[in-house]
């Protein structure tokens, strides 16, 4: 690789051991000066004893700039300065310190100084041009370049700086005519055909643009990037035929290239292609070498054009090829996840954020996802051994462990449930959603267990956060009516319910047993009636029949009986009732 330019500092160590010469040189140019009475001028010679004390402080800001002492070196080489002003190497050494103590106004006098007194010396020159370039006055360094460059030999590695000048000016023929120079003294190079390439795009001229690419791959016909960069040149202006050819091209001379499957994907599919497109993009995601970043990258954008059936089954079969190709990437199963997930196929959806989080289970939501599949597919038993899992990693989170609680709730082990349920009611804080959803589960628990002041403080907690909420009033109030306990807030809270939900069975049922223990049996039936209409359920049926038994009519009573139990899960006394023909409560 050709250099681009030394560094200050790679330069400035190169003149530390070339610092005293430098330095002696600088004087013995003033041993014999002109004579002040003819010139006007004080005498530049200097006394021995200033000669030794020069030497002396400049031997030892050296020393100390060697060991990166800038200030100490910043001084003794004022003091030598004091003594020897019109010394290039003083002047030079006042500037480089100045620059590295990051006093960049204070160098360039020194810098300036330097150059004037010995104008052949090219790190006087790349001095000044770096301290003009740190000043972003690009057009001083740009003289500097373009002078160093033209009166010193074997300077031309310092066009490559002149050129990033150029381009920084936006003067672009300047920059092209400088890049030719380059050429003419090393030979075709990749990076100046490249800048060339970028140059003569800014000036639409892109006959010549391509005319780099082609000269960089008649240097190298094997060279598969110097195809693609040409189709990519192509494709951006809309020359799509030739772009297909050129990696089409590429490809037969590295068929393995991914990155030329995904272009070739991509233009074809600008052609209206779609199912060659396809082709390109499934030989691209198969391929290992293609980055994982890649491919979830291209496969969000298939995430975004979801649930359409067409592109979900390419997005599917694109995740697999992902997953096979990364198996041991927790991205490639997380994205092919989401693939399912938008796909509205839930169970390998969760089958594969199970696997992400298998090899990386450090994702919060990756494990929300699971839990929230396990429930909506109510695999309890998933559930529950998935939250867990996850508290092992996240035990501060309260999302699984109130997921926890509701499966255990769910599987009727009750202990269990109120344990990680409470757990978790602490761990939400002030989150009053949180605290309703857990309090509302909590009443459910408490009730199963026969803590029925504790259900109710549940309730009645989650009541206060949310006074309609459907869950609370329809369980509280049925449960208080089932304890025949305090009936006529039931039934407020059961009538609250129904006039938001006119025509929900559940709802209608509800209202109608809490009416039945109130013994209000005609308006019972007029909402049971109502509920059996709309709903097969077991239990609405048979409470119908229990409501008509007590108003007399016990013939059509038993038939509702036997057709709940012929649904199926109606009360474990509906045999009794049905073989004696008779209400049992």
């Amino acid at each position: 690789m050709l250099k681009r330019g030394l560094t200050i500092v790679a330069v400035l160590c190169g003149l530390v051991a070339a610092g005293e010469r430098s330095y002696a040189q600088s004087e013995r140019k003033k041993e014999k000066p002109t004579s002040p009475e003819t010139t006007g001028e004080p005498s530049l010679t200097l006394s021995p004893q200033e000669q030794q004390l020069s030497e002396s402080y400049f031997v030892e800001g050296m020393k100390f700039f060697v060991l990166e002492e800038y200030p100490k070196a910043l001084d003794r080489f004022q003091r030598t300065y004091a003594i020897s002003p019109n010394n290039a190497a003083v002047n030079y050494k006042l500037a480089e310190t100045s620059l590295l103590l990051g006093n960049v106004r204070g160098a360039l006098p020194f810098a300036k100084a330097a150059l004037e007194l010995e104008p052949k010396n090219r790190y006087y020159h790349l001095l000044l041009a770096q301290i003009y370039t740190n000043q972003q006055e690009y057009d001083e360094a740009i003289k500097v370049y373009a002078r160093l460059t033209q009166e010193l030999p074997n300077t031309e590695q310092y066009l490559f700086n002149l050129t990033d000048l150029y381009l920084s000016k936006n003067r672009l023929d300047d920059a092209l005519r400088t890049l030719g120079q380059i050429e003419e003294k090393y030979g075709l190079i990749e990076e100046i055909s490249f800048k060339k390439q970028q140059i003569y795009l800014k000036q639409n001229n892109l006959v010549k643009a391509l005319q780099e690419g082609e000269n960089l791959i008649s240097s190298k016909p094997e060279e598969v990037r110097y195809l693609l960069a040409q189709a990519e040149i192509l494709a951006a202006n809309k020359k799509f035929a030739d772009a297909i050819t050129v990696t089409q091209k590429a490809l037969r001379v590295a068929p393995d290239n991914a990155y030329g499957r995904l272009m070739l994907a991509d233009l074809l599919q600008q052609q209206g292609k779609t199912a060659e497109a396809d082709a390109q993009l499934e030989l691209a995601f198969g391929n290992p070498s293609l980055d994982i970043d890649s491919k979830v990258k291209i496969l969000v954008d298939y995430i975004r054009r979801l649930p359409n059936e067409k592109v979900a089954a390419q997005a599917i079969k694109l995740a697999e090829l992902t997953t096979k190709a990364h198996p041991r990437e927790a991205k490639a199963f997380a994205v092919a996840g989401d693939i399912f997930v938008n796909a509205g196929r839930k169970l390998p959806a969760r089958d594969h954020y199970v696997k992400a989080v298998a090899l990386d289970p450090g994702h919060y939501k990756i494990w929300q996802q699971i839990v929230l599949l396990d429930g909506e597919m109510n695999q309890n038993d998933s559930l529950i051994a998935h939250s867990e899992r996850a508290l092992e990693f996240f035990p501060n989170q309260p999302m699984f462990w109130f997921y926890n609680g509701t499966a255990h709730l769910i599987n009727k082990n009750y202990p269990k449930a109120t344990k990680s349920l409470e757990y978790g009611r602490r761990l939400a804080g002030n989150n009053r959603e949180l605290q309703l959803q857990f309090n509302l589960q909590l009443g459910d628990a408490y009730h199963s267990q026969e803590q029925y002041a504790l259900s109710d403080q549940a309730y009645e907690a989650a009541l206060a956060i949310e006074p309609t909420n459907p869950h609370a009033l329809n369980n509280y109030s049925y449960f208080l009516s089932i304890r025949g306990q305090n009936l006529a807030k039931a039934k407020a809270m059961a009538g609250t319910l129904v006039a938001q939900f006119p025509d929900n069975p559940t709802y209608l049922d509800t209202y109608a047993w809490v009416l039945y223990k109130l013994k209000e049996y005609q308006e019972a039936k007029r909402l049971l009636e109502k509920a059996v209409a709309a709903s097969s359920d077991a239990t609405i049926i048979e409470h119908y029949g229990d409501v008509l038994y007590q108003l007399g009519q016990r013939d059509l009573a038993l038939k509702q009986w036997v057709r709940a139990n012929q649904v199926g899960g109606a009360s474990e006394g509906i045999s009794k009732k049905i073989k004696d023909k008779k209400l049992y409560e």
